[in-house]
């Protein structure tokens, strides 16, 4: 297929955390707030002059110093952040919100504060923890929009002059809404036999998404968009199957130009950094307080394993099967970063369960934070390429036998 017009340049944005979109908008006064999770509403963090950074460690090396501080079976991930701190790549940052997802994350964010890594010279500064409802029942949203106001609305109200009424947050929630029509249209486009936009394309331009002021990446969202309408795929199809990917973080897009390098087309990003659910439209009634309806969304769409009441646990198996479905999907690969204790459980029990009750076909792998150097992980990819592969040529012949319907 013809290269993307921006793709070059979505790919620079994600060379730094401080790219150069983030440094245009806090050259005109605006404030970055970093933050890691799903679980802090992000458009909750683009009202007035601020804006969400989510974020990353591209480019990490060695993490010995993150690892003297923590331990070495902690997440790559926490550690890959808790290194780049230190050596000073989110000083630029004018809040930092974290929150008690995790023991790698909290013992990340713990050492970033005590070591002074961002901060330190800005008196406005904004740090925060908050504590995380285990279940989405009505005490668990009222408990999370205390936390949420006390913790990150007031002090940026107070702090930054931010205006936090209803009417605010309704009108960020537009521009919120936009972005995320946008990604959902690319990200539909992946249902056709032959998409026009592949995995890879697509997580760079959704982790884009995550890590610039929306206003300054719109409009180069609304031209990708455009251009994809009238983008021709390739004549054929290079890839023997397609997958759903789903599990903890990804922010690497080595990781997916792995797994497509082995076969398989990345049709759907179930993943943290990913469009599911991230980037589901907020539909908002007059009925009820903005705040109040986002908080409720986030805590019944989430598909963390952190929500271990039955109900979330039956959630996440049943969407993973309908995202199978609605992508024409072969499998699904379940992976989880090293040392992730909630993702641990899901992708072990997924293996079992989604095979022998959902009829998915699953590859479960443990990855580091890194994935480019992994030769055993491409090899496993494309052995479970092959075996789906191999799966389809004998279904097809069972079926010109009339043997199946």
């Amino acid at each position: 297929m013809k290269d993307l017009k921006h793709m070059i340049f979505f790919e620079s944005l994600l060379e730094d955390a401080n790219n150069d979109l983030v440094r245009k908008a806090k050259s005109e006064g605006r404030h970055p707030l970093g933050y890691t999770c799903y679980h802090i509403p992000e458009v909750l963090m683009n009202l007035g002059n601020c804006f969400s950074v989510r974020l990353r460690a591209p480019n990490t090396g060695s993490t010995e110093i993150a690892t003297y501080y923590m331990a070495n079976s902690s997440c790559e991930y926490s550690r890959a952040l808790l290194e780049r701190s230190i050596e000073g790549n989110y000083k630029f940052l004018d809040a930092l919100l974290g929150i008690d997802v995790c023991e790698s994350m909290n013992r990340c964010m713990e050492n970033m504060e005590i070591l002074g890594t961002c901060g330190t010279d800005n008196d406005k500064f904004i740090r925060c923890y908050l504590d995380l409802p285990y279940s989405d029942d009505e005490d668990c949203v009222i408990h999370l929009r205390e936390q949420i106001t006390r913790k990150v609305l007031k002090p940026l109200n107070k702090n930054y002059g931010v205006d936090i009424s209803d009417e605010a947050i309704r009108q960020a929630v537009v521009e919120f809404n936009e972005v995320c029509r946008i990604i959902t249209e690319m990200g539909e486009m992946k249902t056709a036999k032959n998409p026009v936009i592949t995995g890879s394309e697509f997580h760079k331009i959704v982790l884009c998404t995550y890590v610039c002021p929306k206003k300054e990446i719109l409009p180069y969202l609304r031209e990708t968009l455009e251009e994809l309408k009238t983008r021709k795929p390739d004549s054929k199809s290079k890839y023997k199957a397609r997958v759903v990917v789903v599990g903890s973080e990804i922010d690497d897009p080595d990781m997916i130009e792995l797994i497509e390098e082995s076969g398989a087309l990345v049709v759907a990003d179930r993943f943290c950094y990913g469009a599911i659910p991230g980037r589901s439209e907020i539909k908002l009634t007059k009925d009820e307080d903005a705040l109040t309806q986002i908080i409720r969304k986030n805590l019944l769409e989430t598909e963390c394993p952190r929500h271990c009441a039955a109900h979330k646990m039956e959630y996440r198996k049943d969407h993973v099967k309908e995202l199978v479905e609605h992508f024409n999907a072969d499998g699904a690969i379940y992976e989880q970063m090293k040392f992730c204790t909630y993702w641990s459980y899901e992708r072990t029990l997924a293996s079992h369960i989604m095979p022998a009750e959902y009829g998915v076909p699953v590859l479960s792998i443990d990855r580091p934070y890194r994935s480019i150097g992994s030769g055993q992980l491409r090899t496993r990819v494309q052995a479970f390429v092959e075996s789906l592969e191999i799966k389809k040529i004998k279904a097809k012949k069972l079926q010109e036998n009339g043997e199946v319907k």
